[in-house]
Parts: structure tokens; C-alpha cells; sequence
């Protein structure tokens, strides 16, 4: 094989890499603040106090609010996904070893990018216990979802279109025997989540996605996850590169794809675990 080729091969991996991790990559990413292109190990974000207006008698000063600002620091840690090419399928132009091993290399960053977010949330936001509301309920519920909502008005959590509720597959069947959820005379036949196999919805505020990577505990709890996108930041040191090695004792090509990214939560007001048992 020429090294054009070679280099051809390469370039043409990278591209396929990054297509697929857009494509089918981290699904919350994009749910929570980011920054890119960090410099170093570790990344700052500033949590911004609540102030309070005053007023003020004529020609008198203004009252300074005095809020307090903090910050939180995100640690950023490396992550990789290789696997070989074996050079006698590229002579024979085998395309689809090189599309499966790209897709499965932006599905490893994806989930590991989900991780990084649902680990962070489980590690420091506040959990609600399965059975802590008057209906009894282990799964999903009406009574969660407007308690949730109480909670984060009660927080004076920004309702600005950007509050997330990701749920399980379970909690997702749940969510459709809920008549308020499910039902045409009380959202309207534009917004049934089964509409064209949709499994992302606005509701209560929230915008709810089934999510398959939640974590679940030893007593079958699954942590479904409630937030507000400025409650936690991701940095975002290097996103997705692939370098591709020729490997002559095998004869093959060694594509690693890597990135490097951390998360931490920013305000803890914003965000909850509702746990929901599952049997």
C-alpha cells in the first residue's frame, strides 16, 4: 500500500470517527455547560450567587447587592478507544470493517461522555427516595414529576426551557400510562410522546428523555436524573482526534481515538436524583 493511500486511509478514518460520534455519540452533552478547549489538567466554573434588587431615595447611592461569587473546579482525565484495521481488508476495500470500527470507537467516547455526567450527578446532587411521596408509587409517577417541579421552583431554578429530566426505559413505560403525559385531550395530538417513535418530550417544565446509561443501586434503584443546564460544567480539554499507526508485527493498522474531558457540579440547587425501584 503507498503512503498516499496510507494517508488517505487515515484522513478518511478521522472524518469517519468524528461523523459518527455527532451522530451517535454523547446524548447529554449538549445538556449541560461546556467549555472547550482547556488548557491543562483542570477547569474552572463560577457559580453566580442570587442577588436582590433595592431601591433607592433620590439623589441617594445605590445599594450594592454584595453577591458572593465562588468557583468550582472540574479535573479533566484522558480517555482512549483503539482497536486494528487489519491491512489485507483495506487492500481488499473491505468499507465496512473500517465504518464498524469507527462507529464503535464514537460509541465508546459517547457512553464514556455520558458517564462522566450521570457519575458526577450521582456522586453530589440530592436523592429522593423511590417511595418518599403520598402515593406509594415505586415507579414513576405524576406526584414525582410535580414534586420535582415544586422542588426546582422552590430553588428558583430558571424555568428558561433548559431544565432535563432523563429517565430509564422502565420509568419511560410508566411515563406513558400516565394519562397527563400520554394522552391527546390533555397535551394536544402535536405532543404525544409515541408520535413517530419519539422518546424525548417537554413536560412539567422539563424537557424528558429515555436515556439507557443511568446507574442503578444494590436495591434496584434507578437514578433517573433532574437538572438545569447551568448545574453542572464539562470541560472540555480535547474533544474527539483518531490517530491511525501502521503496526508491522501485525500487519495492521492501530486506530486510537481520544479525548479528554472532566465534569463537576456547579449548583446543587439545580439538579436531583429521583430514585424510582424497579422489580
Amino acid at each position: 500500500m503507498s503512503a498516499s493511500i496510507d494517508q488517505a486511509f487515515i484522513k478518511q478514518f478521522e472524518a469517519e470517527v468524528h461523523m459518527a460520534y455527532q451522530r451517535m455519540g454523547s446524548k447529554l452533552k449538549n445538556m449541560v455547560r461546556n467549555v472547550s478547549n482547556v488548557k491543562g489538567s483542570t477547569v474552572q466554573f463560577q457559580k453566580v450567587a442570587k442577588g436582590s434588587a433595592s431601591t433607592k431615595a433620590r439623589h441617594a447611592e445605590v445599594v450594592a447587592m454584595n453577591s458572593v461569587h465562588s468557583n468550582v473546579t472540574a479535573t479533566l482525565n484522558d480517555f482512549y478507544a483503539a482497536d486494528y484495521v487489519d491491512k489485507l481488508d483495506e487492500l481488499k476495500v473491505n468499507i465496512d470493517e473500517r465504518n464498524i470500527v469507527a462507529q464503535n470507537a464514537a460509541y465508546a467516547l459517547g457512553r464514556k461522555t455520558d458517564s462522566i455526567v450521570t457519575d458526577t450527578f450521582d456522586a453530589g446532587a440530592t436523592a429522593v427516595a423511590h417511595n418518599a411521596n403520598s402515593d406509594g408509587a415505586a415507579g414513576m409517577s405524576l406526584i414525582k414529576a410535580k414534586k420535582m417541579f415544586e422542588t426546582f421552583q422552590e430553588n428558583d431554578v430558571p424555568d428558561d426551557g433548559q431544565r432535563y429530566w432523563v429517565v430509564g426505559g422502565n420509568q419511560w413505560s410508566d411515563l406513558l400510562s400516565i394519562d397527563q403525559f400520554s394522552r391527546a385531550e390533555y397535551i394536544g395530538e402535536a405532543d404525544l410522546p409515541f408520535k413517530g417513535g419519539l422518546t424525548a418530550k417537554r413536560w412539567i417544565s422539563f424537557m424528558w428523555m429515555a436515556f439507557s446509561g443511568l446507574n442503578k443501586d444494590g436495591s434496584n434503584d434507578r437514578f433517573t436524573l433532574a437538572w438545569h443546564k447551568s448545574s453542572m460544567g464539562l470541560g472540555v480539554g480535547s474533544d474527539v482526534r483518531t490517530e491511525v499507526n501502521y503496526i508491522p508485527e501485525k500487519v495492521a493498522h492501530l486506530t486510537t481515538s481520544y479525548m479528554s474531558m472532566g465534569a463537576v457540579l456547579i449548583d446543587t440547587d439545580g439538579c436531583r436524583i429521583q430514585k424510582c425501584r424497579e422489580s
